[in-house]
């Protein structure tokens, strides 16, 4: 289904001030080594629900950061409910999502580069039979 302007305008809002609370609360939990962003945030056509999909590096963290924001959501939704309350009538219930699509690309990347790329090694394919 389309997302209308509202939602995308609302979507983009949260996204950016999400990526902002995010990069926060890791510095100040002392953590190093870690990067967040927010890659894509959609909301429900009644602005009642926002699915946050986050890019974790490095992706071995990615579950148990995912799970441990989801466990700590309602104290992320008050403060972006405080950063977007001149914008935003109502804040939607955030839900976070692990997005791995990077890990998908590199994997795909990684094939292709591979030592069994059947381009510069023929031999890995079958051989045709002559009829």
């Amino acid at each position: 289904m389309i997302e209308s302007n509202r939602q995308k305008k609302i979507a983009g809002v949260l996204q950016e001030d999400l990526a902002n609370v995010l990069q926060n609360r890791l510095r100040e939990a002392g953590q190093s080594g870690i990067l967040i962003s927010v890659s894509k945030v959609s909301v429900t056509t009644d602005l009642s629900i926002a699915k946050v999909y986050v890019s974790i590096f490095p992706s071995k963290n990615a579950s148990e950061i995912t799970a441990e924001l989801n466990k700590i959501k309602p104290q992320i939704k008050h403060e972006i409910a405080q950063l977007t309350k001149n914008q935003l009538r109502r804040m939607p219930e955030l839900t976070f999502y692990n997005d791995d699509s990077l890990d998908y690309i590199e994997k795909i990347e990684d094939a292709v580069k591979g030592e069994e790329n059947p381009i510069s090694n023929p031999d890995l394919l079958p051989k045709r039979r002559k009829s």
